[in-house]
Protein backbone atom coordinates (compact mmCIF):
# COMPACT_ATOMS: atom_id res chain seq x y z
CA UNK A 1 0.00 0.00 0.00
CA UNK A 2 1.32 3.36 -0.87
CA UNK A 3 -0.96 5.63 1.04
CA UNK A 4 -3.13 4.73 3.69
CA UNK A 5 -6.98 2.36 3.71
CA UNK A 6 -9.69 4.73 3.37
CA UNK A 7 -11.86 5.61 6.18
CA UNK A 8 -15.30 3.57 6.73
CA UNK A 9 -16.89 7.12 5.82
CA UNK A 10 -14.38 8.23 2.70
CA UNK A 11 -15.82 4.62 1.34
CA UNK A 12 -19.36 4.95 2.22
CA UNK A 13 -18.90 8.17 -0.10
CA UNK A 14 -17.40 6.76 -2.83
CA UNK A 15 -19.34 3.67 -2.85
CA UNK A 16 -20.17 3.94 -6.92
CA UNK A 17 -16.71 4.96 -7.69
CA UNK A 18 -15.36 1.97 -5.80
CA UNK A 19 -18.04 -0.39 -7.70
CA UNK A 20 -16.67 1.09 -10.83
CA UNK A 21 -13.21 1.07 -9.71
CA UNK A 22 -13.92 -3.42 -8.92
CA UNK A 23 -16.24 -3.63 -12.40
CA UNK A 24 -13.32 -2.20 -14.04
CA UNK A 25 -10.91 -5.14 -12.12
CA UNK A 26 -13.53 -7.62 -13.44
CA UNK A 27 -15.33 -7.81 -10.04
CA UNK A 28 -18.79 -7.08 -10.01
CA UNK A 29 -21.74 -7.34 -7.22
CA UNK A 30 -22.01 -11.39 -6.94
CA UNK A 31 -18.47 -11.84 -7.04
CA UNK A 32 -17.77 -9.08 -4.37
CA UNK A 33 -19.67 -10.47 -1.61
CA UNK A 34 -17.90 -13.89 -2.44
CA UNK A 35 -14.59 -12.13 -2.34
CA UNK A 36 -15.73 -10.68 1.14
CA UNK A 37 -16.79 -14.06 2.44
CA UNK A 38 -14.62 -16.57 1.06
CA UNK A 39 -11.00 -14.12 0.94
CA UNK A 40 -11.30 -10.96 2.97
CA UNK A 41 -7.71 -10.77 2.49
CA UNK A 42 -8.01 -10.34 -1.28
CA UNK A 43 -11.30 -7.98 -0.71
CA UNK A 44 -8.50 -5.97 1.46
CA UNK A 45 -6.13 -5.46 -0.96
CA UNK A 46 -8.54 -4.78 -3.76
CA UNK A 47 -9.47 -1.58 -1.55
CA UNK A 48 -5.76 -0.97 -0.75
CA UNK A 49 -5.95 -0.33 -4.38
CA UNK A 50 -8.35 1.58 -4.78
CA UNK A 51 -7.62 4.12 -1.61
CA UNK A 52 -4.47 4.44 -3.73
CA UNK A 53 -6.09 5.17 -6.77
CA UNK A 54 -7.98 7.72 -4.96
CA UNK A 55 -5.26 9.68 -3.07
CA UNK A 56 -2.81 9.65 -5.82
CA UNK A 57 -5.41 11.70 -7.86
CA UNK A 58 -6.38 13.92 -5.24
CA UNK A 59 -3.23 14.40 -4.31
CA UNK A 60 -2.28 15.65 -7.59
CA UNK A 61 -4.34 18.24 -7.34
CA UNK A 62 -3.06 19.96 -4.49
CA UNK A 63 -0.11 22.58 -4.80
CA UNK A 64 -0.25 24.05 -1.58
CA UNK A 65 -0.12 22.99 1.75
CA UNK A 66 0.40 24.75 5.15
CA UNK A 67 1.63 24.20 8.82
CA UNK A 68 0.13 26.65 11.24
CA UNK A 69 1.02 26.80 15.27
CA UNK A 70 1.34 29.78 17.72
CA UNK A 71 5.13 29.93 16.69
CA UNK A 72 5.58 28.88 13.56
CA UNK A 73 3.44 29.06 9.94
CA UNK A 74 5.12 26.57 7.30
CA UNK A 75 3.71 27.15 3.75
CA UNK A 76 4.68 24.77 1.25
CA UNK A 77 4.28 25.45 -2.60
CA UNK A 78 4.38 21.64 -4.34
CA UNK A 79 6.04 21.13 -7.40
CA UNK A 80 6.45 18.44 -9.85
CA UNK A 81 10.44 17.59 -8.39
CA UNK A 82 10.56 19.61 -5.67
CA UNK A 83 8.69 21.85 -2.49
CA UNK A 84 9.23 25.27 -1.80
CA UNK A 85 8.78 26.45 1.59
CA UNK A 86 8.08 29.73 3.15
CA UNK A 87 8.68 29.42 6.85
CA UNK A 88 7.59 31.94 9.73
CA UNK A 89 8.89 31.78 13.22
CA UNK A 90 8.48 33.52 16.37
CA UNK A 91 11.49 34.56 18.48
CA UNK A 92 11.49 33.40 21.54
CA UNK A 93 9.87 35.60 24.83
CA UNK A 94 7.95 36.98 21.73
CA UNK A 95 3.52 37.24 21.89
CA UNK A 96 3.10 37.42 18.35
CA UNK A 97 0.83 34.73 17.16
CA UNK A 98 0.81 32.50 14.21
CA UNK A 99 -2.32 30.23 14.03
CA UNK A 100 -4.54 32.14 11.90
CA UNK A 101 -4.47 34.63 9.05
CA UNK A 102 -5.55 37.12 11.33
CA UNK A 103 -3.07 36.81 13.81
CA UNK A 104 0.10 36.22 11.11
CA UNK A 105 -1.28 39.84 9.75
CA UNK A 106 -1.19 41.38 12.65
CA UNK A 107 1.97 39.83 13.66
CA UNK A 108 3.82 40.90 10.37
CA UNK A 109 2.43 44.36 11.03
CA UNK A 110 2.76 45.03 15.07
CA UNK A 111 5.55 42.18 15.79
CA UNK A 112 7.86 42.32 12.42
CA UNK A 113 11.18 42.20 14.05
CA UNK A 114 10.05 38.97 16.52
CA UNK A 115 9.89 37.00 13.19
CA UNK A 116 12.35 35.03 11.26
CA UNK A 117 11.34 34.68 7.72
CA UNK A 118 13.41 32.74 5.18
CA UNK A 119 12.61 30.90 2.27
CA UNK A 120 13.90 26.94 1.08
CA UNK A 121 13.69 24.34 -1.46
CA UNK A 122 13.91 20.79 -0.98
CA UNK A 123 13.89 18.39 -3.74
CA UNK A 124 11.70 15.25 -3.85
CA UNK A 125 13.25 12.06 -2.34
CA UNK A 126 9.93 10.45 -2.83
CA UNK A 127 7.17 10.59 -5.95
CA UNK A 128 5.06 14.10 -5.31
CA UNK A 129 2.23 12.29 -3.97
CA UNK A 130 4.21 10.59 -1.13
CA UNK A 131 5.83 13.81 -0.17
CA UNK A 132 1.66 15.64 -0.27
CA UNK A 133 0.70 12.25 1.97
CA UNK A 134 3.90 12.57 4.37
CA UNK A 135 3.14 16.52 4.87
CA UNK A 136 -0.86 15.73 5.29
CA UNK A 137 0.32 12.93 7.95
CA UNK A 138 2.68 15.25 9.56
CA UNK A 139 0.12 17.96 10.27
CA UNK A 140 -0.05 19.90 7.06
CA UNK A 141 -3.55 21.05 5.56
CA UNK A 142 -4.25 22.32 1.87
CA UNK A 143 -3.94 26.09 1.98
CA UNK A 144 -4.37 28.37 -1.50
CA UNK A 145 -2.42 30.23 -3.58
CA UNK A 146 -3.52 33.50 -2.68
CA UNK A 147 -1.98 33.18 1.22
CA UNK A 148 1.76 31.70 -0.65
CA UNK A 149 1.52 34.85 -2.84
CA UNK A 150 0.87 37.57 -0.02
CA UNK A 151 4.02 35.61 2.11
CA UNK A 152 5.91 35.79 -1.00
CA UNK A 153 5.18 39.58 -1.33
CA UNK A 154 5.91 39.74 2.45
CA UNK A 155 9.39 37.98 1.56
CA UNK A 156 10.29 39.98 -0.82
CA UNK A 157 9.89 43.48 0.37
Amino acid sequence: MKYRLLTDDELSSLEDELKAFLIVNGVDGTEWEKINKQSPEKAVRLVELFSDSVLEKVYSKIQFLEFRSPKMCLVFKINEDNSDLISLQVKENSIADLSTIESIHNALIQHARDILMFTQNKKHTKSRGEEVHLLLEQGCVPSVEEFWLSLNKVMAE
